[in-house]
């Protein structure tokens, strides 16, 4: 018989899908299910990006460039990033099929099989996974519940850096803690790359969310120093609410990174048309539109953990942006429990479904108490899902 490849065994689950199965078997039996697992906004996505789609008048649907659109990368660069204060051409980007493929991109290009990545735990489960098709090995470094998931000591850093090492991996703000990193934390990170001549990679899909009034956020790109060792993954999934739109983008002044990534680029042709033709309308977004997308995330958050604080044994750290929480229960396994919240719990035929967290580590043990609570439901079935959440633990833990 054909058999599999040790790659493909050793392709971890998503902790955000692995338990799919078990929702769609609740709802066939009738059951309701919050979906707190899965990063899927409820905000409508812009006008103006469906408009632009519904309105085209294209004939032939043919290749885009390879980079893509160049109307699209101008606009980025000179647009978007430019009122962010980031200077950038548009000969830096490269459009691709979602910031998931703006990162195998970026480990493709400066990363051999054995090599190593340093990311802070808990980290986007899917680093996993890109990691593990490239034969990369990663290297955690955790950040702890206890002090917000703030940035481990440089120390710390420096300690895991061996000859392998290639790049530190950021997510800011962070998925799946909510932590935004300080100028400070970002200046200590640029001083040690440049120090070990390694890239820093960081993911921002989250921009445009922070909802502290002492939080802000920070690029890479901005003045750091790090012309030479620094890439920007980025996507418009979470910023306007266009997760099937399936576009993103790679972003980096170092040359031979950008040169070597175009090489990625071309053996997969290019970035779908329509969905470029929405992002680039997404951009004449109305300010107006992200303040209120703000206010109402932030709303959502503090329901949740004032919520979440009100049940015993339960730790909630107040996410500083992004809209993910890690959430500690009193429960020996939260992966069990959040099955069982699927196949055996129900209140008036209605559960909630989690992300089990122990998915989002890279260390054995680590996260077993602890789920993430994706904040993407509207206040009322916020407070109906905590409930449940309250209802279901003090069950379980007297069963």
């Amino acid at each position: 018989m054909p058999k599999i490849s040790n790659t493909g065994k050793n392709m971890p689950e998503s902790p955000i899908r692995k338990l799919v199965p078990f929702a769609e078997k609740a709802k066939k039996n009738g059951i309701k299910v919050f979906h707190l697992n899965i990063g899927q906004p409820d905000i409508k996505t812009p006008s103006c990006a469906l408009e632009a789609v519904k309105n085209n008048t294209i004939e032939v649907l043919a290749y885009s460039s390879t980079d893509g659109s160049p109307s699209y990368r101008e606009k980025l660069a000179n647009h978007y990033f430019a009122k962010n204060n980031i200077k950038i051409n548009a000969d830096d980007i490269i459009i691709t099929t979602g910031g998931s493929e703006a990162l195998l991109f970026s480990l493709g290009s400066i990363t051999d099989p054995g090599d190593e990545i340093i990311i802070p735990e808990p980290f986007y489960a899917n680093y996993n996974g890109f990691s593990s098709s490239l034969s990369v090995k990663i290297v955690p470094i955790t950040s702890k519940i206890e002090n917000n998931f703030a940035l481990p000591d440089v120390e710390d850093f420096e300690k895991l850096i061996t000859p392998k090492t290639k790049a530190i991996l950021i997510c800011n703000p962070g998925n799946p803690t909510g932590y935004c990193y300080s100028e400070a934390e970002l200046q200590q990170l640029a001083s040690m790359v440049k120090k070990h001549d390694i890239f820093l990679i960081a993911d921002e899909v989250y921009r445009e969310f922070i909802y502290n009034e002492d939080a802000k956020h920070h690029s890479v790109l901005g003045d750091f120093g790090l012309e030479e060792h620094a890439i920007l993954i980025d996507s418009v999934s979470k910023r306007y609410s266009m997760c099937g739109a399936r576009i993103g983008y790679l972003i980096s002044r170092n040359k031979e990174v950008m040169v070597t990534a175009r090489k990625f680029a071309q053996a997969r042709l290019s970035p779908p048309t329509y969905a470029q033709i929405a992002s680039e309308a997404a951009l004449d977004t109305p300010k107006s539109y992200f303040d209120e997308v703000i206010v109402e995330y932030k709303g959502r958050r503090d329901l949740l953990i004032q919520e979440l604080n009100k049940i015993e044994g339960v730790k909630a750290t107040t996410p500083m942006g992004a809209f993910y929480c890690i959430v500690e229960l009193p429960v020996d396994n939260a992966e069990k429990f959040s099955q069982w919240l699927l196949e055996d719990f129900s209140d008036n035929n209605e559960t909630v479904m989690v992300a089990p967290a122990a998915g989002f580590y890279s260390t054995p043990g680590l996260g077993l108490n602890q789920v993430r609570v994706a904040y993407v439901l509207k206040k009322d079935d916020l407070k109906r899902s905590v409930a449940l959440l309250k209802i279901a633990l003090s069950k379980y833990n007297n069963k």
